[in-house]
């Protein structure tokens, strides 16, 4: 079972299936839609989808043809996205609450990645706020 939520826990689902691949997409919509260099997302079946509390407190954007990014309209926090023909549904990582070790499977879209973003190089590994080296 994985759960998740959005920051201000209006909005709730679980995901009754095994963990899926994980995937950090670096698509110009994905990079636009959460303000960072990829979005980190898991692929689902449907089926296995339900949300569980505050679906009332949802919205959509069809930011490409068939395919439904889900937020909440009180924190914002984008939680999955539908592809309906595709039968799929894209778990947002940075909402999944349940815990989980997995490891990525790949970066996918490299030709739309952020030129100022390399996953091949290393730079510093802070456990708290940014300190200048």
């Amino acid at each position: 079972m994985i759960n998740g939520s959005c920051l201000c826990g209006l909005v709730t689902y679980q995901a009754d299936c095994d963990n899926g691949p994980i995937i950090h997409c670096h698509c110009q919509t994905c990079r636009k839609a959460h303000s960072a260099a990829f979005a980190s997302v898991m692929p689902i079946a449907p089926a296995a989808f339900k949300w569980t509390s505050g679906e009332d407190q949802l919205n959509s954007f069809e930011s490409s043809p068939g395919k439904n990014r889900y937020f909440c309209t009180n924190c914002g926090s984008q939680l999955i996205a539908e592809r309906r023909e595709a039968k799929l549904i894209l778990l947002r990582m940075g909402c999944v609450d349940s815990e989980i070790s997995d490891r990525p499977d790949a970066h996918i879209w490299r030709s739309d990645g952020a030129p100022w973003y390399d996953p091949d190089h290393e730079i510093r590994q802070l456990a708290g706020t940014y300190a200048p080296a």
